[in-house]
């Protein structure tokens, strides 16, 4: 199901059209930092779920702190909803997806992973593309939550990611999956983050990641404050990921942490693995280059459970549209069309 055509008007979707003013990739992707989003209080009831250490013991067990948003009638079912890069359950794109999903009758349990804010204080360390051994209970808190109600996932940039590796490696812990802007190849994001054009995004993320790991309430190492200071700072996302996210993960390098938490190849060899998931992916993302989204829609076996909707335009989970933000409407649509069958 590569790009089908027919999607979109199964889903009782129409074409993304760009808003004005926001037309072309940048501005897509900064249009919620450039004008601030209208939202209502935040409402969410807490839902603290108890995690392990971090593999290499590098961060003790702990909390994780999710926020669970209730629809105005008898939901139809849970979407668990993950941040991206630097952020939290707090973010305007991810509180504006969350709204849409309530609007649709969906429960939402909107997730703070580890080192993000709110719920810093409950857990130390940082996250990762797969940290499969903090996102399983929160998984089976949330299908508890679910009760009897299907379990679907959403996913924004990374946080799409980090599902898509739990999904590969538990199958059947979700009943559907929705991943916006998501990396399926992380070096090759890493590198695209690198090049000149990106030197403001990439600066703006380390700001954030650095900010985030220094700001563990349980400490960091020695060598992590040596390295995260003064001179030393990282100046790329890779060596941020170099010097706190492989180590504390218990990846080998680098190099092993991108090669092994990069879906891609794995989505290839075990599409089966899948709930019904569908990516959203723009053409022209300044973060994450759509070379990797096109490999595995070619690669894509006739019944897979996979689908892919590519957009000329739309940024980075921009896709801000006539009508709002049309890739919030996409995910409500596609995990409603789940809960129809």
């Amino acid at each position: 199901m590569a790009n089908d055509p027919q999607l979109l008007k199964q889903l009782g979707v129409s074409s993304f059209q760009q808003r004005f003013p926001w037309f072309g990739g940048d501005l897509q992707t900064l249009r919620d930092t450039l004008r601030t989003v209208d939202l209502p209080d935040e409402t969410g009831r807490r839902v603290l779920v108890d995690v392990p250490a971090l593999p290499t013991g590098a961060a003790q067990s702990g909390q994780l702190l999710a926020l669970l948003d209730q629809p105005n009638r008898e939901p139809r079912g849970l979407v668990l909803l993950l941040h991206g890069l630097g952020g939290s359950s707090s973010r305007e794109g991810l509180r504006r997806m969350g709204l849409c999903l309530q609007s649709a009758g969906f429960a939402v349990l909107r997730l703070n992973l580890r080192g993000a804010d709110p719920g810093r204080e409950f857990a130390g360390g940082t996250y990762a593309a797969r940290c499969n051994s903090d996102l399983l209970p929160v998984i089976a808190r949330a299908r508890e939550l679910a009760g009897d109600r299907p379990l679907l996932g959403a996913g924004i940039s990374l946080g799409g990611t980090m599902l898509l590796n739990a999904c590969l490696s538990f199958p059947g812990v979700l009943d559907g999956l929705f991943c916006a802007s998501s990396p399926l190849d992380l070096a090759d994001c890493s590198a695209s983050i690198e090049r000149p054009r990106n030197r403001v995004y990439q600066r703006w993320l380390l700001k954030r990641l650095v900010r985030q790991t220094l700001a563990d309430p349980f400490g960091v190492s020695a060598t992590e404050l040596e390295e995260l200071s003064g001179d030393a700072a990282p100046r790329t996302i890779r060596a941020f990921d170099a010097a706190v996210t492989a180590p504390r993960w218990g990846f080998n390098d680098v190099e092993a942490y991108y090669r092994e938490a990069s879906p891609l190849l794995h989505l290839i060899a075990g599409q089966d693995k899948l709930p019904p998931t569908l990516l959203l992916q723009a053409l022209d993302d300044p973060w994450v280059p759509a070379s990797a989204a096109i490999h595995l829609a070619n690669a894509l076996e006739t019944m897979s459970p996979i689908g892919l909707q590519f957009t000329r335009k739309g940024g980075h989970n921009g896709f801000h549209g006539r009508g709002g933000c049309w890739g919030d409407q996409l995910a409500a649509a596609w995990l409603g069309s789940i809960v129809d069958r």
